[in-house]
């Protein structure tokens, strides 16, 4: 089989000549990339005659380097001429996930959410019958008092992140939650009343995007989307806070949008989440 070749690139490049794609400036460090990416597509071991093939890389030579990506670990071979992914890169993976906050992976689109539709941008987690704000991109030609401080909180039915945190929950939940916190108001527009809830919950359901309508504060209206890890599970929620008559609904596939891109930081998979 035909081997790749460094030809073509000037000395101490890390891309080819002919394309803006970069490429590792070791030609066996690209071949080993090569190698796992196809090993990553397969949930069985892989063939060294497959691997041989689906690389481009002669058999001897492929055999060579998933020999030295097995004494790392990085490679399983569990029977002579096989192979498969190796559990150090689930060891690895798992020190990624532990370093992996959700601030960290988030205030970057949300810089970028914030320049395009120039409001502030809020991300929020729940902490039991409320959401916490734990980050906030925003600037003073807003136009638009910032009501919640980084640290702030706010009851789940009267916030729109709020909304799509009891939207995962069951029936029974929704309604323990009415019980204990007794649905109390804050604006003539918040939910009040358990029935008018539970329809919003399930409009919310359908649609992936939640909605305060001037419910927390007078004047102010928000759009959510949620950011979810790498089991699936919604984690916190990205936010749009405008004057009540400068909230666009054009900004909400934006939202949506910059919310799966945190998602995927966090390993959320393409099949589960938003």
């Amino acid at each position: 089989m035909p081997e790749s070749s460094s030809q073509g690139k000037e000395p101490g490049t890390t891309g080819p000549a002919d394309g803006p794609e970069p490429q590792p400036a070791i030609q066996v460090m690209e071949r080993m990339f090569r190698l796992l990416d196809v090993l990553a597509e397969h949930q069985d071991p892989v063939s060294l005659k497959i691997l041989s093939e689906r690389t481009g890389l002669h058999p001897s030579t492929a055999h060579r380097i998933l020999n030295d990506l097995t004494l790392g670990r990085l490679v399983d071979r569990p029977e002579a001429g096989s192979y498969r992914l190796g559990m150090r890169l689930l060891e690895l993976g798992n020190l990624v996930k532990a370093r992996l906050d959700v601030r960290e992976v988030a205030i970057g689109p949300m810089r970028e959410l914030h320049r395009l539709t120039q409001q502030p941008v809020n991300l929020s987690v729940r902490q039991g019958d409320e959401i916490v704000y734990i980050e906030r991109t925003y600037s003073e030609r807003s136009g638009m008092q910032v009501v919640r401080a980084v640290g702030g909180r706010a009851p789940l039915h009267l916030t729109s992140v709020g909304k799509l945190f009891l939207a995962q929950d069951d029936q029974a939940r929704v309604r323990a939650y009415a019980t204990r916190t007794g649905l109390s108001g804050h604006t003539r527009n918040s939910l009040t009343e358990l029935p008018r809830l539970e329809r919003v919950l399930s409009q919310v359901r359908q649609q992936g995007v939640a909605r305060d309508d001037e419910e927390l504060e007078l004047g102010v209206r928000c759009m959510a989307a949620g950011i979810y890890d790498d089991q699936g599970r919604l984690v916190a929620g990205l936010s749009i806070s405008a004057p009540a008559d400068r909230l666009e609904e054009s900004w909400v596939s934006r939202l949506q949008a910059t919310a799966r891109e945190i998602s995927r930081a966090l390993g959320c998979p393409e099949t589960h989440g938003p």
